[in-house]
């Protein structure tokens, strides 16, 4: 008897291997050190970092670099005269054409730094506007910008004419004559006449205008008898 026939058997040719990919593995990083992040962060911030620093090296030097000293600034620190005149004579006019002052003298300096002129051998005369005169004379004076204020020193001699009377004469080492206000002062002794009368005192104030002296002691006068009342009592100084 025949055996039971064996199963047929099948057989597939063979097919060709083909790849299958589910997608791409990601690749691993590798970890990178302190170092190489150092480096890529110096990298980026290094030109803020340098503007910074330009910026901060300026602001040094501007604040720390000595300013230019202008010719301006220099003229006003140094005490010198800009101009000076000899053997001048100086004449100034009012609005109506007349001679209100005039100054003589051998030298005249003008310093820009206080606006003030200096004078050797100085010969004042100023005119009021009621005609009346008042001349001085020392060996030196010195007065502000617009010669309404002298200092006199060194045999200091002023002649002021009164509306009503003889000139008032002081004598001194130095004689400080305010023009406008017709006012005279001095700290020093000085010898004070009008007409016969005449007194010697440690200091004066007078206010020619208001006819009045105020004497500082010591204080001698001597007053003839019928010209006794034009001037003031002598008074003290006030505290």
């Amino acid at each position: 008897m025949n055996s039971a026939a064996a199963p047929p058997e099948l057989h597939l040719p063979d097919l060709p291997e083909v790849e299958v990919s589910l997608g791409a593995v990601p690749l691993r990083r590798p970890r990178r050190g302190m170092r190489v992040r150092s480096r890529e962060l110096l990298g980026a911030y290094l030109p803020l970092l340098l503007m910074a620093l330009l910026a901060l090296g300026t602001w040094w030097l501007v604040k720390n670099t000595p300013r230019p000293v202008l010719g301006s600034e220099e003229a006003a620190v140094r005490h010198d005269p800009d101009y000076e005149m000899r053997d001048f004579a100086i004449t100034r006019f009012g609005p109506d054409g007349r001679a209100t002052l005039r100054i003589e003298g051998a030298t005249l300096r003008h310093y820009p730094d206080t606006d003030r002129i200096e004078i050797d051998a100085a010969r004042i005369q100023s005119n009021s506007p009621d005609g009346r005169v008042t001349r001085a004379r020392a060996a030196r004076a010195l007065a502000n910008g617009d010669a309404s204020e002298w200092q006199l020193s060194g045999g200091a001699h002023v002649v002021a004419e009164a509306r009503n009377g003889p000139p008032l004469e002081l004598d001194s080492e130095f004689l400080h004559v305010f023009v406008r206000s017709e006012r005279i002062r001095s700290h020093l002794p000085v010898v004070v006449r009008q007409g016969t009368n005449e007194i010697h005192a440690g200091g004066v104030e007078a206010d020619n205008l208001a006819q009045q002296l105020q004497l500082a002691p010591p204080v001698h006068a001597s007053f003839a008898a019928r010209a006794a009342t034009r001037l003031a009592p002598p008074r003290s100084p006030s505290p």
